[in-house]
């Protein structure tokens, strides 16, 4: 059950990506363009983002102006409360600049330093994802169970590719040896999303190099909350080395295929 802080957390956290789901899906302009570049000149902001990052972050702090804030485009606050929001206002930017509808508002209220709430909204798929520490995830008012774990063989899992060229090469020598591994992979787009789909026993894993706290944050969250082990190299946690989720029987054999190849480093 939640505690009236974490209802609270959850709430703004909604609405907060709610209300930016609804500026990315309906003022999506036809003309959209690239307003920055972050690792690479492929790895794009648009302005979307940035005027939806401003709008998460504006509500938020009118409604706790004492928290810290961690978010993709440039958000960083200290606070003094013990709570920190973790926001990517728009996972799977490419996809949006291209008109792909796999894409996500992603957010988290950590409270010092572990993860206590997690909201993903998928606004083209109509879909709005949560969980609270120790109280389940939810696909709205759906509870949320990991897929029964098959045969390695008959796994289906996805990744995704960072935009440094060398990385990305890498990345793909290490896909080109699972695949034969797997019943096949698949690229989605965005991290947060694919971390709700292994919630949603869609997908049976996920992994990826490259990932930031903001990328992560939500998505891990929900995927732990509907029983589906998280992780990085083996005994540790998710990070900008490695995260994995995946189904329990399937995470523990795809994990150590993740560190026998070396998916950490180039």
């Amino acid at each position: 059950m939640s505690d009236p802080l974490t209802s609270e957390l959850l709430a703004l956290a909604q609405e907060a990506a709610r209300r930016a789901g609804a500026l990315l899906r309906d003022g999506r302009p036809a003309d959209l363009g690239v307003a920055a570049t972050k690792s690479s000149p492929i790895d794009v902001v648009t302005e979307m983002d940035i005027a939806a990052e401003k709008l998460i972050t504006g509500y938020l702090a009118e409604h706790r102006p004492d928290d810290g804030f961690l978010g993709e485009e440039g958000a960083s606050v200290e606070g003094s409360s013990g709570i920190r929001w973790v926001v990517d206002p728009l996972d799977g930017t490419v996809n949006y600049l291209y008109g792909l509808p796999t894409w996500a508002v992603s957010i988290a209220a950590e409270l010092d330093g572990e993860t206590v709430v997690g909201v993903v909204a998928a606004p083209m798929r109509g879909e709005t994802f949560h969980a609270v520490r120790g109280g389940g995830a939810y696909l709205g008012e759906t509870p949320l169970r990991h897929r029964p774990a098959p045969p390695l063989d008959q796994a289906l899992v996805s990744t995704g590719f960072n935009y440094v060229a060398t990385v990305r090469t890498h990345q793909a020598e290490i896909a080109h040896r699972l695949i034969p591994q797997f019943r096949d992979i698949r690229r989605g787009g965005s991290a947060a999303v694919d971390l709700c789909d292994v919630a949603a026993g869609r997908l049976d894993g996920y992994y990826e190099r490259g990932l930031h706290p903001w990328d992560l944050a939500a998505g891990d969250l929900i995927a732990r909350e509907a029983g589906a082990l998280t992780g990085g190299r083996p005994g540790e946690r998710p990070s900008n080395d490695l995260a994995v989720a995946a189904s329990p029987g399937v995470f523990e054999p795809l994990q150590a295929l993740l560190e026998e190849y070396g998916a950490w480093h180039d």
